[in-house]
């Protein structure tokens, strides 16, 4: 099995686990899947990049602010407006001039661009929240944080050596049977400032 947008690599998840042979790959890509996909859930945002350009439409927050999904490169950037508000988007604007993205330098920084701020045009904002702005871009995250792949090889491990621990039992102690926590609290910590509440 191949890893598809996998935040972390079967050589990190095989470091970690001190797997020195190849019998268990197809398990362990299965892990860091599962494990990448689970962390795009709990984050609310996906890390990886889109292969092309796709549009989405957005309604602005106001005359001045449109906040949109994980933007990871100004190349293929593309902001449209419907300015006759019948959902054809036939005004290009002009960035710089028209609408600047933002956080300024942030991609600079490896951070995303999360929304488009109108410059000398105002964005049309309507009672209904009608989405007037289409953006398209190559959605996703410039590269995968750092944070993020630990927590994905973190979690990939807990994953894999879930097979060690049928119905939820790691073993036996002093005080009786020992069983896998819910979550893992590393994991946990490691994303939390990537986490997104709201907007995806």
């Amino acid at each position: 099995m191949a890893i598809t947008n996998g935040y972390c690599t079967r050589a990190n998840l095989t470091d970690q686990l001190r797997i020195t042979d190849n019998i268990d790959d197809n398990v362990l890509d299965r892990a860091i899947n599962a494990a990448s996909r689970q962390i795009d859930g709990r984050c609310g945002r996906r890390f990886y990049v889109d292969g092309s350009a796709t549009a989405r439409t957005y309604a602005p927050i106001n005359g001045y602010l449109v906040a949109v999904d994980d933007i990871s490169t100004t190349t293929g950037l593309i902001v449209k407006s419907d300015t006759g508000l019948d959902g054809t988007f036939a005004t290009t604007l002009v960035v710089s001039t028209d609408y600047q993205s933002e956080p300024l330098n942030c991609l600079v920084q490896g951070n995303p661009i999360t929304q488009i701020r109108a410059l000398d045009a105002n964005f049309y904002v309507q009672a209904d929240s009608r989405a007037t702005v289409q953006v398209t871009a190559k959605w996703g995250w410039p590269s995968v944080p750092v944070a993020i792949a630990e927590a994905t090889a973190l979690l990939s491990a807990r994953i894999f050596k879930r097979y060690d621990s049928p119905l939820g039992v790691a073993g036996f102690g002093d005080l009786g049977a020992i069983t896998v926590r819910r979550l893992d609290p590393d994991v946990e910590q490691l994303i939390a400032p990537y986490r997104l509440f709201g907007l995806i």
